[in-house]
């Protein structure tokens, strides 16, 4: 064997015996650098908004083998993924894994779990395959044409029922936002699939005035919209007990039972106002177990959770709880002024930005007001033809803004500060020196001595016990820095702008 042969021999037995150490250390992925690696293709594929909502509240939770598990925050989320996205999910799991790569969902199905970890359940994935099989189910005998269904009340289904729905309360006109976006998306997946998503009931919660009647009606008509032969009723509870009162007085209790049986959806607005009302209880009971037996969609709205409902009956209790229960919560900042200039475009009018974000900033808690708070100004901007400035519209608007001729105080001044810059309010009046709560403070006393009638004493005096010394160096200081830094005055002007529309 001459050198270069030996050379040879030498090398391929280096190669031969690297090469699988190279090889098993560069393939070793962990899950969240495959799930991550699939997040970047998911990305690029899909809207932001849809990345962000149902795409970002997931965690990879282990890789084993060709398996990758990953953990959903509850069992809409593996619906909603498993409906919509199945087959973009395969792909990047079979990219990043190879042909034999699988996914399985870890759902999160009760948080509230005394071990401090949620209680989960694994599912597969549908998509594991290279498509799903439909499979059908053999119908062991057949019926005899003769024989007459119990189950089926004739003439029903011929019936032409008014939905009593407002055609007005649609998906389109229901703004979106952090606040509902679950209870929309539900809502969205129950109009698409009546009865045939895991969401029934359909139980949507909130407060006054959140929308909660807009949404069960949004869904109704979206239903009638693209399935016009489906029988809905949209019907408040008030309503519904009333008409059940009158059924026992005229003996007509069974047309009233077997009305309410043959509906394909049934929407209940308002279901707390069945506490006490026992026999009312018991009769919607058995209605709501016959349609839910039968795969019909039952949606109900209240002003609570199930969980707090009061002088309602345990069973019933436990049937509202089977579905999904979605919440609607106090719409933020952003999502106030998207209705306003939802309703603006609707009525087609315009007004000044200000008074769009005055009205937004000062009615904060429910929508109703807000909407009703516009249709003021256009009423006022319509029939005397007046342009409306902000001070037109604090004027208008004094009835439905708690306090607006209010004294701005310190103590406010302080609370609005400490917000904007999310400091601890007590820690403004405290003798640490952090950058950050020294800013705050200065420009709380700076806006103090601005807006405010009180001495420079009783300013520092406020603000931690100081003297008077102090507050002349925090204003001099803040207004230094207004003139030398931009971003700085950015904050300052914030801040007053807030204070302008309190």
């Amino acid at each position: 064997m001459n050198i270069r042969s030996l050379e040879t021999a030498v090398f391929l037995c280096s190669y031969r015996y690297c090469k699988p150490t190279n090889y098993r250390i560069t393939m070793e992925k962990t899950c969240t650098e495959v799930w991550k690696n699939c997040l970047q293709i998911i990305k690029d594929n899909i809207p932001t908004q849809s990345f962000k909502t149902w795409f970002e509240p997931i965690s990879a939770l282990k890789l084993e083998g060709k398996v990758l598990t990953i953990q959903v925050p509850s069992l809409f989320f593996y619906e909603w993924l498993e409906e919509h996205y199945v087959g973009l999910l395969r792909k990047t799991v079979k990219k990043q894994l190879g042909d034999e790569g699988r996914l399985e969902y870890n759902i999160v199905v009760d948080k509230s779990s005394n071990t401090g970890s949620p209680y989960t359940t694994n599912m597969p994935s549908n998509g594991n395959g290279a498509e799903a099989k439909i499979q059908s189910m053999p119908i062991p005998v057949s019926i005899n044409k003769d024989i007459k269904n119990p189950f089926i009340i004739p003439g029903l289904k011929k019936l032409n029922v008014d939905p009593q729905l407002n055609s007005n309360y649609t998906f389109e006109n229901y703004i979106e936002g952090d606040c509902n976006r679950l209870a929309r998306s539900a809502g969205y997946a129950v109009a698409a699939k009546p009865g045939g998503t895991s969401f029934n009931p359909l139980m949507i919660y909130g407060g006054v005035g959140l929308g909660k009647t807009h949404l069960a009606q949004a869904i109704g008509n979206e239903i009638k919209r693209n399935m016009p032969d489906k029988l809905v009723i949209y019907v408040s509870c008030e309503k519904f007990c009333q008409q059940f009162v009158d059924s026992l007085k005229n003996n007509t209790i069974n047309d009233f039972v077997n009305f309410y049986q043959a509906m394909d959806v049934i929407i209940m607005d308002d279901v707390h106002n069945f506490a006490g009302k026992e026999k009312t209880q018991d009769i919607f009971f058995h209605i709501f177990n016959h349609l839910h037996q039968s795969g019909k969609q039952v949606i109900l709205s209240s002003d609570k959770a199930p969980k707090d409902l009061a002088g309602l009956e345990e069973r019933l209790l436990s049937r509202f709880k089977w579905g999904l229960s979605a919440d609607l919560q106090i719409p933020d900042f952003e999502t106030r002024i998207a209705i306003l200039k939802k309703k603006m475009y609707a009525d087609g009018i315009e007004l000044p930005s200000e008074v769009v974000e005055y009205v937004a900033h000062n009615i904060d808690n429910n929508v109703r007001e807000l909407e009703g708070a516009m249709v003021s100004l256009l009423a006022q901007s319509t029939l005397n033809k007046k342009d409306i400035d902000l001070a037109l519209a604090k004027q208008m608007l004094k009835n439905f803004i708690k306090n607006t001729s209010k004294e701005i105080s310190m103590e406010y001044i302080q609370k609005l500060v400490c917000e904007y810059f999310e400091v601890p309010v007590d820690m403004v009046k405290s003798q640490t020196r952090k950058r950050e709560i020294v800013q705050a403070r200065q420009i709380s006393m700076y806006l103090s001595k601005s807006h405010t009638k009180s001495s420079l004493k009783t300013i520092g005096a406020f603000f931690g016990g100081r003297d008077h010394s102090t507050v002349i160096y925090a204003c001099q200081t803040v207004e230094d820095l207004i003139d030398t830094d931009k971003k700085f005055k950015g904050y300052v002007h914030d801040i007053q702008k807030k204070l302008k529309m309190s």
